[in-house]
């Protein structure tokens, strides 16, 4: 079994220890703290069992990529000594309302598990999971040395489990809240803080709605000043954004808040010498309701930045230019489509180390919007060290993406999001074929690959042929047959998470993947031709997998309309609702 299978290694004694070279135990333990990748952490423990043992001892972090692929109780008798865990709940196609509010992923189950196996516990990072209040505030009650709490994409809780948080948790260094589906009751949290709380690094309540209270967040951040990085929301004003940077020039990151009121000299004066002393600024975010006329302020800081982004933000391509021109140094940077095709020339011009781009649409329906094939072209011939990008547009052309793949041959993530189901090649009317096949052909180091447009099952031949390295594939509104599926299953060895919807592949793709599931991480098939036969005899077949099927209200019994299928060494979940079938 491939160790990262499951998200975790649970079991492993590769080599024959007699044929091992012997270390002492204090010099496998020094060296092993070195690793801070799982997935070397993970080869590791499979050379023999002294070093199984030494690597499960010494392990301090742990990875769970799908809560449910693993128990809580395995994880902790695998790795006694654990202080920092992620932990990952629902699929990734939650995100589109794909999977329902109710589905599952609570974290107390874990929780409970380790207030009494982790009670030295420092840092949770959290992803997709169910979160309510009394969650957090037992977190914050059970932990005495816990430090760190991210949560990304979570739901379930309201601004009263952050009170919790602030209230109890006397050592935080960072507190990481986006993107999630929280109830916000209003800016008091921030009050509850201790006054002699000096430790905070991390503050980030960038996507909360309601105003705080800025003297709260004032007295917070002027107190602790090792905070390095620092994401307000939308009703933080540029007057008390200027004070706040007075107050800790020492940031590395910053989320801005609204830009939203008129400047006059002696404001903008201040502002712009406010983030002239932060010369430790390397990534900028948020700009919400920014213009031309304010972005002066923001240039001092403009040469020193790595990433920014401006996902938030609907400039335009003059806007655009005007902070591209002065930030040669960017590696990463996501937009949205309001900078059109010129401010994506821009780009190609002023980004010649660019390895990042992300290109958000700000209204998927409206088609007067948005970018195009030669704005993706003008970003690959200026920006040759590109290797992840992730593009939403509403038209494109086999040669445009052909030429992308020659200028830009080191890609390791592509994601081309053409947001017409089916759109063909908008020049010459003919599929997409030929692009993807281009992006397999010539990037070796491709690992993602999402695909759109209209698509035949040539373009899944070509990635079943040539994409050797892939580990996620997501397809949506493509293919002709089953056929287009089983060609990637069986021609991607390394695959590891498989996400398909509306597509014409049934009951033979599905099981067309028998000898890949067993490596694989999870496979996620909605509105497809799959039927329950065909999901009972993949449950038949393969009695380590869970397969799951989401019931939908009044729909066809004999049709699996969402199908989720996750290897697991910890057999059918317990919790699951009465929509999920496990079969």
């Amino acid at each position: 079994m491939d160790p990262a299978a499951t998200g975790v290694t649970v079991a492993g004694t590769g080599a024959d220890p007699a044929k091992t070279t012997m270390f002492p135990e204090e010099f496998l333990k020094r060296t092993f703290s070195l690793i801070n990748s799982d997935k070397d952490r993970n080869s590791v423990s499979l050379v023999c069992k002294d070093w199984y043992n030494v690597e499960r001892m010494s392990r301090r972090h742990v990875s769970i990529r799908n809560c449910y692929s693993v128990s809580p109780e395995i994880v902790t008798a695998r790795f006694p000594a654990i202080r920092s865990v992620t932990l990952k709940g629902k699929p990734r196609f939650s995100d589109f309302n794909l999977v329902p509010d109710d589905w599952g992923a609570d974290v107390q189950p874990w929780l409970n598990v380790f207030a009494t196996a982790y009670p030295f516990l420092e840092e949770l990072r959290l992803k997709r999971m169910a979160v309510s209040d009394e969650s957090l505030e037992f977190l914050a009650l059970n932990f005495d040395d816990f430090k760190a709490l991210s949560m990304l994409s979570c739901e379930g809780f309201s601004t009263l489990g952050l009170e919790a948080i602030a209230t109890h948790c006397k050592n935080l260094t960072e507190l990481d809240i986006q993107e999630n589906g929280i109830d916000d009751l209003g800016g008091d949290w921030l009050s509850y803080f201790p006054e002699n709380l000096t430790s905070l690094e991390v503050l980030n309540f960038s996507t909360l709605t309601s105003e705080v209270s800025f003297d709260a967040l004032e007295s917070l951040v002027s107190r602790c000043k090792s905070l390095r990085v620092l994401k307000v929301n939308r009703k933080i004003n540029l007057e008390q954004l200027g004070k706040l940077l007075v107050l800790a020039p020492q940031l590395i990151e910053l989320g801005t808040g609204t830009f939203l009121e008129e400047l006059v000299s002696g404001s903008v004066n201040g502002l712009e010498n406010a983030f002239s002393k932060c010369g430790n600024l390397v990534t900028l975010s948020s700009f919400w309701d920014a213009t031309l006329l304010h972005l002066p302020v923001v240039y001092p800081v403009c040469g020193n930045l790595t990433f920014l982004n401006l996902s938030y933000a609907n400039i335009g391509p003059d806007e655009l230019e005007q902070i591209l021109g002065r930030s040669k140094r960017l590696v990463r940077l996501w937009v949205v489509d309001t900078v059109g095709d010129k401010g994506l020339e821009a780009v190609g011009s002023h980004c010649p180390l660019l390895e990042e781009l992300r290109v958000f649409p700000v209204d998927p329906f409206d088609q007067q919007l948005g970018v195009t094939d030669s704005g993706l072209v003008a970003v690959s011939k200026g920006c040759p060290k590109l290797h992840y990008i992730l593009y939403f547009c509403q038209r494109m052309t086999n040669a445009a993406v052909i030429t992308v793949a020659q200028n830009c041959p080191n890609f390791t993530h592509f994601r081309l999001c053409i947001m017409n189901p089916s759109e063909p090649d908008y020049l010459t009317n003919e599929p997409m074929d030929e692009a993807f096949g281009a992006i397999v052909k010539t990037c070796t180091k491709l690992e993602r690959l999402s695909v759109s447009g209209l698509l035949t099952d040539l373009a899944f031949e070509y990635i079943g042929k040539y994409a050797k390295n892939l580990e996620t594939l997501s397809v949506a509104f493509a293919g002709d047959s089953d056929l287009g599926m089983e060609y990637v299953m069986r021609g991607c060895p390394k695959l590891k998470r498989v996400e398909i919807r509306d597509c014409p592949f049934g009951d033979s793709a599905l099981l067309s993947g028998l000898t890949q599931y067993e490596s694989m991480r999870s496979l996620w098939m909605s509105d497809c031709n799959v039927t329950m036969d065909g999901c009972k005899k993949l449950a038949e077949e393969m009695s380590r997998l869970n397969v799951e099927v989401i019931k939908d209200e009044g729909g066809d019994d004999r049709l699996a309309n969402k199908v989720y299928v996750y290897r697991t060494v910890a057999g059918p979940r317990k919790d699951a609702p009465p929509f999920v079938v496990t079969l």
